[in-house]
């Protein structure tokens, strides 16, 4: 399929990117990776009048690991993420979700703000930010200002980001030495989304439990969190099944999908409290 026409931009600033969405409103988007946009742009499911592409902006990339907190630009990618010996060494969780995100060759494009920014309930890095408790900053007319990823989602595809703003950075707490992390994902193939995916920290006086594609948006519980720091895995698993609200599509029936979420979970919840110190 070949896209409708459009006008195609490359800013080399923030303030330039964010004058190109107030100038041209809903007739514009930003693309980071593409891996989302493009192909609905292909299929015709979204017509635009103006690319915006932030690949030149340089403020957006990079990784800093300082005073107990990971700052992640926007547009670094999930093969960065992966190949950061110290980001892999604060919050291991992260390395282990980007592995499992699709195949090396949409790693070395796909990139962090672009997972998180567009609500997709089936990307990976929504609910692992979640977990992890990350904020997000955004960037717009009027300033900047964060919002926490458990604040960001509203539904499917709709978030706390107005349209003509563009998220930043994300911004991490990195966990207390000794915590125990996984996360497990069940899918049909490489490259395709997840039935269910778990993220999962274990650390001595708490947890946090986070799941994806089992609702219009990820789902962390707060609920299923306070069982696990208290050593109730299966009222963890039981809080979890009550929070999501998966519906039947290529990927089975509800049912099925609430199995295969109590699986990954107990897996992951295995795996995070194997590796707790």
């Amino acid at each position: 399929m070949i896209p409708a026409g459009f006008e195609y931009h490359r800013p080399a600033d923030l303030a330039s990117a964010v004058g190109l969405l107030q100038e041209h409103g809903e007739e514009a988007r930003v693309v980071a990776g593409g891996h989302s946009l493009i192909p609905m742009m292909k299929l015709r499911m979204a017509e635009l009048g103006h690319l915006v592409d932030l690949q030149a902006i340089g403020e957006l990339k990079g990784i800093e690991i300082a005073d107990g907190t990971a700052i992640l630009g926007a547009m670094t990618t999930q093969h960065e993420l992966i190949e950061h010996a110290d980001l892999a060494t604060a919050i291991p969780l992260l390395r282990e979700a980007a592995l499992q995100i699709a195949d090396p060759q949409v790693r070395y494009l796909g990139t962090v703000g672009g997972n998180v920014a567009n609500g997709d309930p089936g990307n990976d890095m929504p609910g692992l930010m979640q977990c992890l408790g990350a904020r997000f900053e955004l960037y717009g007319p009027a300033g900047t200002r964060q919002v926490a990823a458990r604040d960001f989602y509203e539904s499917a595809y709709f978030t706390a980001r107005a349209d003509d703003e563009i998220l930043t950075k994300v911004t991490i707490p990195v966990p207390a030495a000794g915590t125990g992390y996984a996360y497990a994902k069940q899918k049909r193939k490489i490259g395709d989304y997840a039935t269910a995916a778990a993220a999962v920290l274990v650390g001595t006086a708490s947890a946090s439990v986070a799941m994806t594609n089992l609702s219009d948006t990820p789902v962390w519980s707060e609920e299923a969190g306070m069982a696990l720091a208290n050593g109730d895995i299966e009222g963890c698993v039981a809080a979890m099944l009550a929070a999501i609200d998966p519906q039947e599509d290529m990927r089975g029936p509800i049912a099925f999908k609430k199995h295969v979420a109590a699986v990954i979970l107990r897996r992951a919840i295995d795996s995070a409290l194997s590796r707790r110190a």
